[in-house]
C-alpha cells in the first residue's frame, strides 16, 4: 500500500509542476520513496533539496539534512526517529499559552492535549504522567507565529486591491477571525492560505522537534505504527 503510494508521488512529481507550498509534504513522501527504491526518486529528492534550500523557511533545512542522508550525500541526523504526526503536534505546540499544552507519547508518537489528561481521557497513573522516558512535554507558544504567516502571505499578494483589504483584516484585536473571514470572499486565494499555512506550521513543528533531539518517522512507518 505504502509503496504504491509513493510510486504515485514520484509519477505526479515527474510528470508536471509540482503543487506550490508542499515541499514539506513532497520531501518526507521522496524519503519513503527512496527507501523503496522507486526508480526517479533520487533525481526528485535532489531537486526538492535544492529547491528547499533556496526557500529556506523553518524547518527546511532540517528536512534536507534527512533527504540528504537518504541519499547518501550527508551524514544522518543524531536524532531518534518517532512516529508523530506534525499537524497534531504544531496545534498543541501554538495553542493558548495560558490553557494550551500537551505531551507526546514517546513510546507510540501520539500528540496528547493537556486537557486530554485533566479530563481524564488518559488512564495513566500520575506516577507514569510524570516519567521523562515516556513523555515529552510541549509548551504552547501562542499565535505570534501565526500572524507572522498572514503578514507574510498577504505581502505577497500581487493584486494591490486585494492586497490592501487583506493588510487592513491584520489592524486591531481581532485579526485572525477578520482575515478568515476576507478569505471566503477569494477562493482561490483562501486555497493559497491553506496551502501556504499548512507547510509553515509543518516546518515549524519538524524544527521543534529537531531541537528536542527527534524527527518524524516516515509516512509508512507512521501507518504501520498506527496500525497495531
Amino acid at each position: 500500500m505504502f509503496a504504491a503510494d509513493e510510486q504515485a508521488l514520484v509519477s505526479l512529481l515527474r510528470a508536471g509542476p509540482w503543487p506550490g507550498h508542499a515541499l514539506q509534504l513532497i520531501g518526507d513522501g521522496l524519503q519513503a520513496a527512496l527507501v523503496q527504491n522507486i526508480g526517479g526518486a533520487r533525481e526528485l529528492a535532489q531537486r526538492c533539496v535544492t529547491e528547499l534550500r533556496e526557500r529556506d523557511w523553518e524547518g527546511d533545512e532540517d528536512l534536507v539534512g534527512a533527504l540528504t542522508a537518504r541519499l547518501g550525500a550527508g551524514p544522518s541526523p543524531l536524532l531518534r526517529s518517532l512516529p508523530v504526526d506534525l499537524d497534531e503536534l504544531v496545534d498543541v505546540l501554538e495553542g493558548d499559552p495560558v490553557a494550551g499544552g500537551g505531551r507526546i507519547d514517546l513510546h507510540t508518537g501520539e500528540v496528547w492535549p493537556e486537557r486530554s489528561f485533566e479530563y481524564g481521557i488518559e488512564s495513566e497513573d500520575e506516577e507514569d504522567l510524570d516519567d521523562g522516558e515516556r513523555w515529552l512535554w510541549v509548551v504552547s507558544e501562542g499565535s505570534r507565529a501565526g500572524y507572522r504567516d498572514m503578514e507574510r502571505f498577504v505581502a505577497g499578494v500581487a493584486e494591490p486591491d486585494l492586497a490592501d483589504r487583506m493588510a487592513r483584516t491584520l489592524e486591531g484585536r481581532g485579526a485572525f477571525r477578520r482575515f478568515r473571514d476576507e478569505l471566503t470572499r477569494w477562493l482561490d486565494l483562501q486555497d493559497r492560505w491553506y496551502l501556504y499555512s499548512a507547510e509553515r506550521r509543518r516546518g515549524r513543528a519538524r524544527a521543534w522537534l529537531a531541537t528536542e533531539g527527534f524527527t518524524p518517522a516516515l509516512p509508512a512507518a507512521v501507518g504501520a505504527q498506527k496500525s497495531t
